[in-house]
């Protein structure tokens, strides 16, 4: 593939839950400004810039936030509030875009290419920023590159409110002296292994024959090989807004087992929330349905605060399971729908408690290996 061609915009909005909580309060302005559940066992969500300066950063728990900076103020985040900004912004990217990728709940792409012959580029992308930003009064930082991964790391160099354009004759020269960090898909673990062996900066990385990282790194080698070289040919994905996912089951023979029937909706529950989390999205709306043996259907839904969490859902799906078992008669099909879904990490405004955020990292790691069913609820070991 040709990159020179290419124009790929990220856009990203800047401490995005942190801003969203300005627009209502004035007062945060200019103040250390901490989103997160309660102190003593929450963790930090977001965190303004001012924050930042003390060495405050998301996925940190709240006690040492504040020990760290003890004079900032913590909001209780709001998961409606931030869905419907998002939506706000995206409806604006989608009206101007030709092709946008929403990739966060505060994170878009958009292909440009072959705009270039009509309209510069950067000149396009600073316009449509500027009207974001006065539209909603949200700030928002992008980069500009011939691919995904570059402008991504462009914006992050570029925050706050900034504006990076990297022409393909730059990109190496921009990459080469940024620590490996910066590429999207080294984490703790990976920057530790390349860390042990003197591998520190993107230039050094890049420099690295590809066939020894994928012996040191397994398949992800190649694509760490790449990147670093600037050389990434994912596309964006246009769009599409998946507003529900569900998952329901006809018994073999009907059944008045209640205890099992709850069992198998726990099931399903933990299976579409781990896709949730997959897929990085949240709920606002659960459902449960029936089917009695003469084929009589009954639906009880409910809304939710944005989640993606088992335990809140498994019991507002028993509560609802419930409500619409009315009749002391065999049941045929039982389902369960999640909806209201949009772009955003569970662990964000979610939990309040840092160990059931980690138990739920550990279930999912677990899952990733070995599969959906590789940790199961016991009150789930049913089958009908």
């Amino acid at each position: 593939m040709d990159f020179r061609n290419r124009h790929i915009v990220h856009m990203d909005l800047d401490t995005f839950f942190v801003s969203c909580q300005r627009l209502l309060d004035s007062s945060l302005n200019g103040k250390p400004v901490i989103v997160g559940g309660a102190a003593e066992r929450g963790v930090v969500a977001s965190c303004s810039y001012e924050a930042r300066y003390y060495g405050v950063h998301s996925a940190m728990p709240m006690k040492m936030a504040l020990r760290i900076c003890p004079n900032a103020v913590v909001v209780k985040g709001d998961m409606d509030l931030y869905a419907r900004k998002s939506e706000d912004v995206t409806n604006m990217i989608a009206e101007a875009a030709p092709v946008y990728e929403k990739s966060s709940i505060d994170e878009f792409y958009m292909d440009l290419t072959g705009m270039d012959r009509y309209f510069g580029c950067f000149g396009w992308t600073n316009e449509l920023k500027q009207r974001i930003e006065k539209e909603t009064g949200l700030p928002i930082s992008f980069g500009l590159s011939p691919t995904k991964t570059v402008s991504k790391i462009a914006t992050g160099e570029g925050k706050p409110r900034g504006q990076l354009q990297i022409p393909f004759e730059q990109v190496r020269p921009f990459l080469d002296p940024l620590p490996i960090q910066k590429i999207p898909m080294i984490g703790t673990a990976t920057y530790k292994t390349l860390s042990r062996v003197g591998i520190r900066t993107i230039k050094t990385l890049a420099g690295i024959p590809e066939e020894v990282l994928v012996r040191l790194l397994g398949k992800n080698g190649s694509s760490l090989h790449h990147k670093a070289n600037g050389i990434d040919s994912a596309p964006v994905m246009q769009h599409h807004e998946r507003k529900s996912i569900s998952s329901e089951r006809t018994f073999t023979r009907d059944s008045m087992d209640i205890v099992q029937i709850k069992g198998l909706l726990v099931q399903m529950v933990e299976n579409l929330c781990y896709q949730l989390r997959a897929e990085q999205k949240v709920a606002s709306v659960i459902a449960v349905k029936i089917r009695y043996t003469n084929f009589d259907t009954h639906v009880q839904q409910s809304k939710v605060p944005y989640t993606a969490c088992d335990h809140v859902l498994i019991e507002r799906a028993l509560e609802l399971f419930d409500k619409v078992y009315e009749r002391r008669m065999m049941i045929r099909l039982v389902g369960v729908k999640l909806s209201g879904l949009v772009m955003g990490n569970y662990q964000i405004n979610v939990f309040d408690n840092v160990t059931i955020i980690n138990l739920y990292q550990a279930m999912d790691r677990i899952k990733n290996r070995f599969g959906k069913y590789a940790v199961q609820r016991a009150s789930s070991l049913y089958d009908l």
